[in-house]
């Protein structure tokens, strides 16, 4: 079968070549009708530029919002790495609903990086826009399902929502909440695990209340599970920022922790240690993670041949003084 060509794509899409050369250099000047035709045909028949790929040396990180630690773990771990392999970054933060950079496909490809890290989720067109530049991507901390070629690094979430419940369960807890966040796929995962836990222990289920990952969304599920009739002797939290928002309620509610009520966090950013008291929190390898999807992504921008693309480091729990046995009266 012969090759396609760009002649080819342009008479395809009823459209002149200098437009197909446009589409594929990443300029403007191109209708958005016409650009998508162009780039489905582009992805329908895996047309590439003829000669080699031109490196920048140059890689690109995109976020959703950098308002919290949890961004500040990931740069340091991608830092790392482009210091290393001397490789420029580029930090592209949609910020609040994707309202701060409208249109940063267009400039992505424009700049045209050897390589992408997200942790912001990306559309089927927008991947299918990388794909067309052969412009490699790496899904960190994957939030849905994702096809099975698309390269990811994770943790295991299901293994550290587990833990934290079997660990208030070998304290003596039987009445067990958990604050979970909403709908991304590592929240269900850590549920899952926290059910697993106290479904082979014979426990029933537990309350469980869904919040956003913010020390407010915290605040509020814990304040509505800490006024309830028969509150929980135990929360296990969706993220570390979730588990502040219960120590302010229970400090709100006069409940000391962990004499009243133990609480479990999620992540093990640095604000977990400096709490009063310390917090026991479940530590996601976030910097590791960061380090392993930014050298898997130079890999693959390199053009090389890797083992795996889907790749779950571990995650560990972290005692320290925010568990304990539940008081007498809560046995």
């Amino acid at each position: 079968m012969k090759p396609v060509t760009i002649s080819y794509i342009a008479r395809t899409a009823g459209v002149s070549v200098p437009t197909v050369s446009k589409v594929i250099n990443g300029r403007s000047g191109v209708a958005a009708e016409t650009r998508a035709r162009v780039e489905a045909l582009i992805t329908q028949h895996g047309y590439r530029k003829s000669g080699p790929p031109q490196r920048t040396n140059l890689m690109e990180l995109l976020v959703d919002e950098l308002e919290h630690m949890w961004g500040v773990e990931i740069i340091r771990g991608v830092q790392r790495v482009v210091r290393e392999h001397r490789v420029g970054l580029v930090l592209t933060e949609f910020g609040p609903d994707r309202t701060s950079i409208r249109y940063w496909i267009d400039d992505t490809i424009a700049r045209r990086p050897d390589c992408v890290v997200t942790v912001a989720q990306l559309s089927d067109a927008e991947q299918n826009r990388l794909r067309a530049r052969g412009i490699p991507f790496v899904v960190l901390d994957p939030a849905t399902e994702l096809p099975e070629d698309v390269p990811f690094v994770g943790a295991t979430n299901w293994a550290g929502g587990r833990s934290a419940t079997r660990h208030l369960i070998g304290l003596g807890h039987r009445d067990i909440a958990m604050i979970s966040g909403p709908g991304h796929l590592y929240c269900q995962a850590r549920l899952d695990g926290h059910r697993s836990a106290l479904s082979s222990a014979g426990l029933p289920p537990g309350e469980v209340r869904r919040a956003a990952l913010t020390e407010e969304g915290g605040h509020t599920a814990a304040r509505d599970l800490l006024t309830a009739p028969g509150r929980p002797a135990a929360i296990v939290t969706g993220n570390d920022l979730q588990a502040v928002g219960v120590y302010r309620a229970a400090r709100e509610l006069g409940l000391r922790i962990p004499a009243d009520l133990s609480v479990v966090g999620f992540d093990d950013l640095p604000i977990a240690g400096m709490l009063d008291p310390a917090m026991t929190t479940v530590r996601q390898p976030l910097t590791e993670m960061a380090v392993a999807a930014t050298e898997l992504a130079l890999a693959l921008g390199r053009g090389e041949t890797v083992s795996r693309i889907g790749i779950e480091l571990a995650t560990t729990l972290v005692v320290r003084d925010s568990t304990a046995g539940p008081a007498a009266d809560q046995k």
